[in-house]
């Protein structure tokens, strides 16, 4: 069904318009939860509030931006109330892919940690310690870029910035993190 068709269908309070709102985007919204939380149950259950919320304000969805950006702002903004409400003040972030180590960029986007690559908990622990010390805006930019993967222009428009202001986000993310985490990924090795 096209956005446009959906939004007007549920302004219209049409529950089969939400069943297939819901269908379309779960999975997605999910999965950007989970980047966010890293947690499954969490991801569900903020997914949950993320479906309340765009039920409970689609009457105030001005059109803006696309139906799609505007549930991606508010599963972003979901996912940082819940990170705040349990006082997890910082998140991890993968910047495994970009660092061409795919063993951690699977585990990041929810497959299985590899014992033989990883060390669990000593390892993970000092990649969180490295990634969370980026700035809050950092993290959301770099996630939304290099995890789910959405353009400079999409991000944009989910945080309320300018395209240079992304572009710039995601550069000094990578410029800060990439170092380190290679260092503690080789250190590893030994």
């Amino acid at each position: 069904m096209i956005d446009s068709t959906l939004e007007q269908q549920l302004r219209a309070g049409d529950s089969n318009a939400y069943t297939e709102l819901v269908a379309q985007y779960k999975k997605s919204v999910i999965n950007t939860c989970y980047r966010f939380l890293l947690d499954q149950q969490d991801a569900e259950d903020v997914s949950q509030e993320v479906f309340i919320e765009i039920y409970q304000s689609i009457a105030t969805f001005r059109g803006d931006a696309k139906l799609a950006t505007w549930i991606y702002r508010i599963t972003v903004t979901k996912c940082l109330d819940e990170i705040k409400k349990r006082k997890r003040k910082k998140r991890i972030t993968s910047i495994g892919r970009l660092l061409h180590i795919d063993a951690f960029a699977e585990w990041i986007g929810g497959g299985t940690m590899p014992d033989k690559q990883l060390k669990e908990n000593e390892q993970l622990n000092e990649i969180k310690k490295v990634l969370n010390n980026l700035p809050e805006n950092q993290r959301i930019a770099f996630t939304l870029s290099k995890i789910e993967g959405f353009s400079n222009k999409e991000i944009a428009e989910i945080m309320n910035v300018s395209t240079i202001a992304v572009e710039s986000l995601i550069y000094r993310a990578k410029k800060q993190t990439a170092q380190e985490v290679l260092l503690i990924l080789r250190n590893s090795e030994y």
